[in-house]
């Protein structure tokens, strides 16, 4: 390398370096993990060795990953560039420059969208966590761009979520947890209430954690009225045993926090569905009603429609009658007419003329 650097010069070793270090990113899609394990090495050296190059390679590492996220969705090595940057991002100074936020909530957040997740979760989720540990004021956009990534139909990346927001929980501040304390929460009440086991258990497991315990505990007024129907409905419906156990140890936990005010939720809570049912007997009262005077309805129409070709009978008789009725008188007015003109002799006939004006 000295040779080189004195027969060439710094400039064109710089230039060499750089398409060095953009020929060995592009070696990381290779589908062979030996090959991908040797180039973390070797890229982690280059990167510790050239100051000049870092902001390159995060540039183009950033790249790679825009280009993962929003057009091919496939590159092999993702993994293993995540390691990479986890050490990356544990030696940043602070405070934290604009560029390594972005890229956090540009590019490491919108990872969590992609199909094949669960091959570079881990290494994802300690990126985010280092960052986290780096500047908390950062937890709370963390979280919110967790929440609207959210999986709605795959429960295996449901479960790395809520994995992944457990860790995030370990090293939170009591002043951070409180600004996203509603949104996470009703979420993972809706966990709770997952009709898949692994999903509910995993969310459940969230109170065995004793420094989320005791956050919990801090902001019982918030959190109960946000868990308490879901708890309650899954400990009376759901259909795993376990989960329904590990629900009555959650209750338990809660109602030992502030037996006060379980016991306003619960009376409340048996209230409104004493409400539900009623309008749920209601409904059901209207909708017999309705049937009833369909079938009426359509039992009316059709005896109308077995009794009207009678109807028209004695309508077309009726038409008969009145013509055979109108041909009778025409008939005798013709003959009336007849009978008259046969009556009248010569002389009425000549003592018209002379009555007109013409003849006189």
């Amino acid at each position: 390398m000295a040779q080189y650097i004195t027969s060439h010069g710094k400039g064109q070793t710089r230039r060499g370096c750089v398409c060095l270090s953009l020929q060995l990113l592009e070696l990381f899609d290779s589908e062979d993990p030996r090959e991908r394990d040797f180039l973390k090495t070797i890229l982690h050296r280059i990167y510790g060795k050239f100051l000049g190059l870092r902001a390159f390679i995060r540039k183009q590492i950033n790249n790679i990953f825009l280009r993962f996220i929003y057009e091919t969705e496939h590159f092999n090595g993702v993994a293993e560039l995540l390691e990479i940057l986890g050490s990356i991002i544990n030696g940043f100074a602070l405070p934290l420059k604009a560029e390594h936020k972005q890229f956090l909530m540009k590019v490491l957040i919108p990872l969590h969208t992609a199909k094949a997740l669960a091959l570079f979760h881990a290494q994802l989720a300690y990126c985010v966590v280092q960052f986290l540990e780096k500047d908390p004021t950062l937890t709370e956009p963390v979280i919110r761009g967790l929440l609207k990534f959210w999986p709605k139909t795959c429960s295996q990346k449901e479960v790395m979520f809520l994995g992944e927001i457990e860790e995030i929980l370990d090293v939170i501040e009591p002043t951070q947890f409180k600004k996203i304390q509603e949104p996470l929460f009703k979420q993972i009440s809706k966990c709770v209430a997952n009709p898949h086991f692994q999903v509910a258990e995993r969310a459940l497991y969230f109170w065995n954690n004793e420094y989320i315990l005791s956050l919990i505990e801090e902001n019982i007024d918030k959190v109960l009225p946000i868990m308490f129907g879901s708890l309650y409905r899954i400990s009376k419906e759901h259909w795993n045993p376990t989960i329904v156990a590990l629900v009555y140890n959650v209750l338990k936990t809660l109602m030992e926090m502030n037996c006060t005010l379980f016991d306003e939720l619960t009376s409340s809570y048996k209230a409104d569905r004493q409400r539900e049912k009623k309008k749920e007997q209601e409904r059901d009262e209207l909708w017999k009603k309705l049937d009833e005077l369909r079938l009426s309805s359509s039992a009316l129409v059709q005896n109308n429609s077995h009794g009207f070709p009678g109807v028209q009978n004695n309508n077309n008789n009726n038409n008969n009658n009145n013509n055979s009725n109108n041909n009778d008188t025409q008939d005798k007015s013709a003959e009336a007419a007849a009978v008259t003109s046969e009556n009248k002799g010569p002389d009425d006939s000549v003592a018209a003329n002379e009555s007109s004006p013409c003849a006189k």
